[in-house]
């Protein structure tokens, strides 16, 4: 799980920051990678934006309001018998 959010988030930070240059530069970087806003790759990486944010979304109800970027880190101790 931890894999998926790490992975949402930079899909969405792709997102936010494709949407930031079109609103300040009028120009959409997805647009132009894929040469068209409507071809496959276009659409293909709007969905994936899409689902990671819908991820972002629901992962904490899924963990009881944890949305974890980190593995499970135990604190070990050393036992001397």
């Amino acid at each position: 799980m931890v894999f998926f959010n790490i992975i949402s988030y930079i899909l969405v930070l792709l997102g936010a920051v494709n949407w930031g240059v079109y609103g300040i530069f009028d120009y959409n970087l997805v647009s132009a990678v894929f040469s068209g806003p409507r071809t496959v790759g276009s659409i293909v990486v709007y969905c994936l934006i899409a689902a990671a944010a819908v991820w972002l979304i629901v992962s904490p109800f899924i963990t009881n309001g944890m949305l974890k970027l980190q593995g499970n880190r135990e604190a070990r101790t050393v036992t001397e018998h």
